[in-house]
C-alpha cells in the first residue's frame, strides 16, 4: 500500500502552503504528491491523470477537502466511485473525518459516507456558481465606473494619415513605417484597414 496525496489550487497566484502543511503532517512522501494549478470545473487536469495512473487497489489518497478534489458535483460524484470501486483505493477527505472510506465498511458507515459526499458535493459547485457569480457582478460594476479590460489600445501617432501615404507611395517602406509608429505589422495593418474604412465613410 502507497500513500498519496493531491493538492489543487485554482490559479498560479493561489497558495498550496495550507495543503502542503496537511500532506506534510501525514507524511506522504514527497514523490506521492500531486498538485494542479487549474480549476476544479472539470477533471481534465494533467497531475490529476498521472495520479489515477499511479493509484492501485488499497492505496490511500489524501485530499484537504471535498472541493480540492472539484467543484462539479455529478464529476465528483463519478471521480469518486473511479477511485474508490474501480481502482480500489481509500480516501481522506482531512477536513471532512465522516469521508475517509477505511472507517465505516458497514452498511451504515457507507451510507453516512455517502450522504456527506453528497451534500460537500452540491456545496462545492454551488460556491463554484456562486464565484462565478460575483465576478460576473464584479466586472459589470467596473465597468459602469468606465474601467477598461482587456489589452490597451495602441495609440497611433499624430501624422499616421501621413505616415500611410507615404508608405502606400512607395516612398517608405513598410519597415520604416512600422518603425515610425511604433507598432507590430499585424497592428499597423489593422490600423490601416480601419483609417481606410473611416476614409470611405467620410
Amino acid at each position: 500500500m502507497k500513500t498519496y496525496g493531491y493538492i489543487r489550487v485554482s490559479s498560479t497566484d493561489q497558495n498550496e502552503g495550507r495543503q502542503l502543511v496537511a500532506m506534510n503532517a501525514k507524511k506522504v512522501p514527497r514523490q506521492n504528491l500531486y498538485m494542479d494549478k487549474q480549476s476544479g470545473k472539470d477533471f481534465q487536469r494533467p497531475q490529476y491523470k498521472r495520479l489515477v495512473k499511479k493509484l492501485r487497489p488499497g492505496d490511500l489518497l489524501y485530499i484537504l477537502s471535498i472541493d480540492r478534489l472539484g467543484r462539479n458535483y455529478k464529476d465528483i460524484q463519478e471521480q469518486w466511485r473511479v477511485l474508490t470501486k474501480e481502482k480500489g483505493i481509500d480516501i481522506c477527505v482531512l477536513d471532512m473525518p465522516l469521508l475517509d472510506t477505511r472507517n465505516g465498511k458497514d452498511l451504515m458507515g457507507a451510507f453516512i459516507a455517502d450522504l456527506v459526499l453528497q451534500i460537500l458535493s452540491f456545496v462545492a459547485e454551488n460556491e463554484r456558481a456562486n464565484i462565478r457569480s460575483r465576478q460576473a457582478q464584479g466586472i459589470a460594476a467596473a465597468k459602469a465606473r468606465g474601467v477598461h479590460f482587456g489589452r490597451r489600445e495602441i495609440e497611433m501617432p499624430d501624422n499616421f494619415e501621413q505616415i500611410v501615404k507615404a508608405w502606400e507611395s512607395g516612398k517608405i517602406t513598410i519597415q520604416e513605417a512600422l518603425g515610425q509608429c511604433g507598432v507590430a505589422e499585424a497592428t499597423f495593418y489593422r490600423r490601416v484597414r480601419d483609417y481606410r474604412l473611416i476614409q470611405k465613410k467620410g
